[in-house]
């Protein structure tokens, strides 16, 4: 009989469990799972939407957010990753990944360097840096916030060091919104955190160290991001690699259109089956003005990626 024949969907929260998570076993079994953080919540239909595409690769998803329901993201514990972990190795899981996207990919790339366990990791539009942490609890009635020079993770208790943003509440949310509309986009932060940097140089300390990811490496992102200069970000990671030892085999994607949005096509048009396309003109001016070339790159994401998969 197989045992992964009966698995089920399982919830799991901070308060019993020690995370906010969502187990969507992949219904033909299998020894391999991937944790992703897609969405605001581990059971929203984005999240569930990435589980359903990594099931049909044969794999078991691990949906991990920060709260229940919130895209904010401060002091998060690694060492909830740990414990996700645990339970995945106890569900049959020899071999374990991480994905995310955005403020996630970078916490997959931090997750992946805490943790030696994971052996593919996959970064789109990350960040080379611990970002600062950011609220989106709309006081004020600003839709988002930094926090008072918090951090966006923490290890042991301790905060993790971190890339300061230049601007404070209120201003931080007036400068994205003037931002967006300057460059016609719908969300826009990358002036922002251009002048970030050049208010704080990054220290070494505030560095994701990728030297210390194993197995198999994939960052992905777009020269046209306007949340973050990623391809920037992603490159400055591979100099890193190249000037340090490390265990990892690393692949960087990097494509002229994009947008911020690198995902692969079948998962976009899973997470929005009318209008995936759309959405995305919608969102970045880039994506109106290079419809075309934005979904070539993600059927060219998709191509490689389920390639990755099945080789992993």
């Amino acid at each position: 009989m197989n045992p992964h024949r009966f698995m089920k969907k399982q919830v799991f929260r901070v308060d019993s469990d020690g995370y906010n998570g969502a187990w969507y076993p992949a219904p033909g079994g299998s020894r391999r799972g991937m944790i992703i953080m897609l969405g605001d919540s581990a059971e929203d239909y984005m999240a569930a939407s990435g589980a359903k595409w990594l099931n049909r690769q044969g794999i078991h998803v691990m949906a991990m957010s920060a709260e229940k329901k919130d895209y904010g993201h401060h002091s998060y514990p690694l060492e909830r990753f740990g414990k996700a972990i645990r339970f995945m190795k106890a569900q049959g899981c020899e071999k374990l990944g991480v994905v995310g996207a955005s403020t996630t990919g970078m916490m997959a790339l931090l997750a992946a360097s805490y943790y030696p366990e994971l052996t593919l990791t996959v970064a789109i539009s990350p960040p080379d840096f611990v970002m600062e942490g950011f609220y989106r609890d709309g006081k004020d009635g600003a839709e988002e916030r930094p926090g008072d020079f918090e951090s966006s993770v923490t290890w042991q208790g301790q905060q993790l060091p971190f890339l300061p943003y230049a601007y404070r509440h209120p201003d931080y949310w007036k400068k994205l919104q003037e931002e967006a509309k300057a460059c016609g986009d719908r969300v826009a932060s990358r002036k922002m955190f251009d002048e970030s940097e050049k208010r704080h140089p990054i220290r070494e300390e505030e560095r994701i160290k990728v030297e210390n990811i194993r197995g198999k490496l994939i960052m992905i992102g777009a020269e046209d991001d306007v949340l973050w200069d990623t391809c920037r970000y992603i490159r400055r990671m591979e100099a890193r690699l190249a000037g340090l030892p490390h265990e990892s085999t690393c692949e960087s994607w990097l494509y002229a259109h994009g947008t911020h949005f690198t995902f692969p096509e079948s998962l976009l048009k899973m997470m929005l089956p009318v209008g995936s396309g759309l959405l995305v003109s919608l969102m970045f001016r880039a994506g109106k003005e290079y419809k075309k070339e934005c979904r070539e790159t993600r059927i060219d994401i998709d191509r490689r990626l389920k390639k990755v998969l099945a080789e992993w």
